[in-house]
């Protein structure tokens, strides 16, 4: 004999107990919560399979229609290799470029990024090179401001004032990646408009929308509000995830800024790497300015004092002593709340000069065999000759005739800022 099952199914099956049925129900409330995600959707098995290594980005097909793995170093190459020489051209021209610069970044957390065209969504993508963007930013600009800014519901949010810590800004950023509702090109535009016009006048102000939306759904005229932001100096930019919007591509022709739209995720990270170094400076706002600024030391150990960008009690050695008020500060380069002075480090001014001053980009070469000199990079000494004979593509400085393998030439232009060969003939000149 068999027990009636619960439910008054049929007979065949006996019930399960209090305990093992709390049990199984409380082991399928946790697998429905591990498959939704943190806006509420639930993802598909191969999401959940694919959403962390993300193996489908390390294959391409080929011309036969088969699937190779993607040679990352040369794509990485080629890419850095576009942006050195759109560099190179602005600096041969002498173009004048702003060292200071007060970047707002504006991300589109409408509905619309949660859209998965980008995988695993735009929102993750946008969070993602948007942390890049940050940190590539502060290491080409070390006297730059950034500030974050949010759309969401039709309502523009600053999730941070503009400052300079890269870390403070990614935080604020990861722990608000929400979408909802509609996008507002102009509640959005309204509100960094204000906070730039309190900026010194020798800041350069600018703004960049990483904009996901097709519309935007504005309380009032919007041509008004881009000619706000072209009188008060503002460049806008904007960097599109779906398609080009007539009015995005306005506003950055009115206001001077650049105007693309990706085409995918690699794609995008390019195009936002671009805004990282400081663009020319516009003709009419580029007068020259004396800033006075003061540089800190840090504050003896036993020297306990409170503050003035968190208002925390800290000992002299978490900060900086303001020359002038005598003030302690957290981080540099910042704005003296107290005095209002502009305080920055050495090395900070040191390393705003690199891109006024860049080293000029190498040639690329193929080592052929019987050829002498150049089967070693010059930087870490490493063949450039493969096992089987042949010469992998490397570069060749134009000056000093040295030659560097593709990792010592990133390192060169976007970290040393000097040719080893070129410093190494000035020296034994000497």
């Amino acid at each position: 004999m068999y027990g009636v099952g619960v439910g008054g199914g049929g007979g065949g099956f006996n019930a399960p107990s209090t305990a093992s049925g709390r049990r199984k129900n409380q082991e399928d409330d946790e697998e429905e919560e591990e498959e939704e995600t943190g806006d509420g959707r639930v993802l598909e098995a191969w999401e959940r399979a694919y959403a962390d290594d993300r193996s489908w980005e390390a294959l391409q097909e080929d011309e036969s229609g088969l699937l190779r793995p993607i040679d990352t170093k040369n794509l990485v190459h080629s890419q850095y290799r576009r942006r050195l020489l759109l560099r190179s051209a602005a600096a041969a021209a002498r173009i004048q470029k702003g060292l200071i610069r007060y970047l707002y970044i504006v991300i589109d957390l409408s509905k619309a990024a949660s859209e998965m065209d980008y995988r695993p969504s735009r929102m993750a993508v946008v969070a993602k090179c948007a942390e890049a963007f940050i940190r590539e930013f502060f290491d080409q600009n070390p006297l730059s401001h950034v500030g974050l800014v949010t759309i969401k519901d039709g309502i523009s949010h600053r999730l941070t004032e503009i400052g300079g810590s890269p870390e403070s800004q990614i935080n604020a950023l990861m722990g608000k990646l929400e979408c909802s509702g509609d996008s507002s090109l102009q509640n959005a535009l309204e509100l960094v408009n204000g906070y730039l016009n309190q900026i010194p006048s020798y800041g350069h102000k600018e703004v960049l929308f990483l904009y996901s939306a097709l519309n935007t759904c504005d309380p009032g005229d919007i041509m008004e509000t881009i000619e706000k932001c072209k009188k008060s100096k503002v460049r806008c930019s904007v960097i599109g995830l779906a398609a080009e919007i007539f009015i995005c591509k306005h506003l950055c022709e009115e206001t001077g800024g650049s105007y693309t739209v990706a085409l995918d995720e690699s794609h995008f990270k390019e195009l936002l790497l671009e805004h990282a170094p400081p663009p020319p400076a516009i003709a009419e706002y580029a007068a020259a300015n004396l800033i006075k600024m003061g540089f800190p030391q840090r504050g003896a150990e036993d020297l306990i004092s409170i503050c003035s960008c968190h208002k925390k009690i800290k000992s002299g050695a978490e900060g900086y002593i303001c020359p002038r008020c005598k003030v302690n500060v957290c981080e540099l380069p910042t704005e003296c709340r107290t005095c209002g002075l502009t305080l920055v480090s050495s090395p900070h001014l040191a390393r705003s000069y690199h891109h006024l001053f860049p080293v000029t980009p190498f040639d690329e070469v193929t080592f052929k065999l019987g050829q002498k000199g150049g089967q070693n990079c010059f930087g870490c000494q490493q063949s450039l000759i493969n096992t089987g004979g042949q010469s992998n593509i490397h570069v060749r400085c134009p000056k000093c005739n040295h030659h560097f393998c593709f990792d010592c030439d990133i390192y060169i232009h976007e970290s040393l800022h000097n040719c080893p060969g070129c410093e190494s003939q000035r020296s034994s000149s000497r």
